[in-house]
């Protein structure tokens, strides 16, 4: 009996934003969204022309405390060329994001969505989840997951979608 009540206890555990969703394919149009954060909005049709790296991540995943400083980096280095960085934080307690971003501050927008609305729309499978969208508005690129040996990958993807007309 006990652990019949740990199993359902641990499946009311899951994350809303692991909830089934259709996958997106590569060459789809991107989900639009609008975060809104106290005075701050983000909406992805405001950004067609750029493209975006749209990265989803949280507190407590450890490849995301590696991924930080590489977007920083990236968002310095192309952001003149139209990239624009945006991190969607996914803690259930934003504090806990916050907290995060005061050891690891970043120089795009970081919108907080502890319902997991955007991670659904987008069908994310593990964290962090990017998303690489062209200045088309489509998906070029997805990845979930970030080592030092997909850096050089992501990059170059960055660069051949500034390449890329619209």
């Amino acid at each position: 009996m006990a652990s019949a009540l740990r199993v359902m206890l641990a499946a009311l555990a899951v994350p809303p934003w692991l909830a089934p969703a259709q996958a997106l394919e590569t060459g789809q149009l991107a989900p639009e969204f609008a975060l809104v954060q106290a005075a701050d909005a983000v909406r992805l049709a405001d950004l067609r022309g750029k493209v975006v790296y749209l990265d989803f991540w949280a507190s407590w995943c450890g490849p995301c405390k590696q991924s930080f400083p590489w977007m920083a980096a990236m968002q310095a280095r192309y952001a003149a060329q139209g990239l624009q960085v945006i991190a969607v934080n996914l803690d259930a307690d934003s504090a806990d994001g916050r907290r995060f971003l005061a050891a690891s501050p970043a120089p795009f927008p970081v919108i907080f969505d502890p319902q997991g609305r955007l991670p659904r729309q987008y069908a994310i499978k593990g964290m962090p989840s990017s998303f690489l969208i062209g200045r088309d508005g489509r998906v070029r690129r997805q990845h979930a997951g970030f080592n030092q040996a997909i850096r050089q990958q992501l990059e170059a993807d960055i660069h051949t979608a500034l390449e890329a007309s619209p």
